[in-house]
C-alpha cells in the first residue's frame, strides 16, 4: 500500500512540475509576439537615462520601432518563435499524461535547457547583447533544467515502484 501511495504522490508532484514548465513555455512564447508594446512598458518603467539598463531598453525599443516601421515582415520571425514555444509545450502534454512512457521528453527538456547557456553566450556576443542580458537568458535554461530533472527522476521512481516484483 505504501508503494501505491508513493507512486500517487510522485505522479502528483511530477504533473505539477510539468504543468509549471508548460505554463512557462507558453508564457515565454506568447510574450514574443507583442514585443513593441512590452518594450514601451519597460521604457516607461526604466525611466530616463542613456546608460545601464534604461539605456539598453531605450536602444532596443527604438531599434524595434524602426525595424517594425520599415520592415514589419521581420516580426514574423518572433511570431514563429512564439509558435515553437507553444508547440514544445503541447508536446509536454504527453509527458503529463503518461510520464513513464514519455520520460524521454524530460531528457529532451534537460538537453534543451543546458543548450540555452552556450547558445545565449555565443550568439548574444555575436549580436552585441550585453553580458548581463545574456546571463538573464542563461537563467531560463538553468531554472528550466531543475523541473525537468525532477520530473525525469520522479518518472523513474514511478516506473520502478510500478514494476512487477
Amino acid at each position: 500500500m505504501n508503494a501505491s501511495r508513493d507512486c500517487t504522490a510522485h505522479l502528483a508532484r511530477l504533473r505539477a512540475w510539468t504543468a509549471f514548465f508548460v505554463f512557462g513555455l507558453v508564457v515565454s512564447g506568447l510574450t514574443a509576439i507583442p514585443l513593441e508594446t512590452e518594450l514601451a512598458v519597460l521604457e516607461r518603467l526604466a525611466g530616463q537615462g542613456s546608460d545601464g539598463f534604461a539605456g539598453w531598453i531605450h536602444r532596443v525599443a527604438e531599434a524595434l520601432r524602426e525595424t517594425n516601421a520599415k520592415f514589419p515582415f521581420l516580426a514574423y520571425g518572433t511570431d514563429w518563435l512564439a509558435f515553437g514555444h507553444v508547440v514544445i509545450a503541447i508536446a509536454f502534454i504527453g509527458a503529463w499524461r503518461d510520464p513513464v512512457r514519455n520520460k524521454w521528453l524530460f531528457q529532451f527538456g534537460m538537453i534543451a535547457c543546458v543548450a540555452v547557456v552556450p547558445w545565449a553566450l555565443v550568439f548574444g556576443a555575436v549580436r552585441g547583447i550585453p553580458l548581463g542580458w545574456r546571463l538573464i537568458d542563461c537563467a531560463f535554461g538553468v531554472v528550466g533544467f531543475f523541473p525537468m530533472w525532477l520530473c525525469w527522476r520522479l518518472a523513474n521512481e514511478v516506473e520502478q515502484s510500478s514494476a512487477p516484483r
